[in-house]
């Protein structure tokens, strides 16, 4: 599970040019927000764009660590998946699976680090269409090398096709439902 440290670079889930819908105030009392998903822990943000900031893309990348922010005026609060709008919720998977393509090194390491959780159940076996079969398959390939990329993992255990998919899954998974027993790769709900 990631450290508990706060995100530095976000992705934007959606815009909310005049606040959140669900707000029930008068529009002059809302707030602009962004809705992003941390690139490290996949926590879910809402952050506060600077003032003369007009319009921030799907997926764009931001800062928000400590010093100098472009887009970012401040961080609002952390929010529960429940808490996104629909369209935010709609881009979730799509940009997990983004972080996760983009930042391949981390999660390729997952599959040669990961240890059995009990005497029943191993952490590759969290992930969705890895059983007990495929998950020896990975752990005896492996004892011959690391894995180097996603493509030396599927060619080296063909029965596993597109690795990542199931590490998205998996993060999505952590993201959406948040009574999950093990997070693997999210930083747990607070409370």
């Amino acid at each position: 599970m990631p450290e508990e440290k706060r995100e530095t670079y976000v992705r934007v889930l959606d815009f909310l040019p005049r606040g959140h819908p669900e707000d029930k105030r008068p529009a002059y009392q809302k707030e602009r927000l962004i809705q992003t998903i941390g690139e490290e822990g996949f926590v879910l943000l809402e952050v506060v764009p600077g003032d003369e900031v007009e319009e921030v893309p799907r997926y764009e990348r931001l800062y928000v660590g400590e010093g100098e922010r472009d887009v970012v005026d401040h961080v609002k609060r952390r929010i529960g998946y429940e808490d996104l709008t629909h369209s935010a919720q709609a881009e979730v998977p799509y940009v997990v699976e983004e972080i996760v393509k983009e930042d391949e090194d981390r999660f390729v390491d997952f599959f040669n680090r990961a240890q059995p959780i009990s005497t029943r159940q191993h952490m590759l076996e969290l992930l969705q269409g890895i059983g007990k079969k495929l998950m020896w398959a990975i752990v005896e390939e492996r004892k011959k090398g690391d894995f180097e990329s996603f493509e030396d993992l599927e060619e080296r255990v063909p029965e596993l096709h597109h690795p990542e998919k199931p590490v998205t899954k998996r993060i999505v998974q952590e993201v959406e439902d948040g009574s999950v027993k093990y997070y693997v790769f999210t930083r747990a709900p607070k409370g």
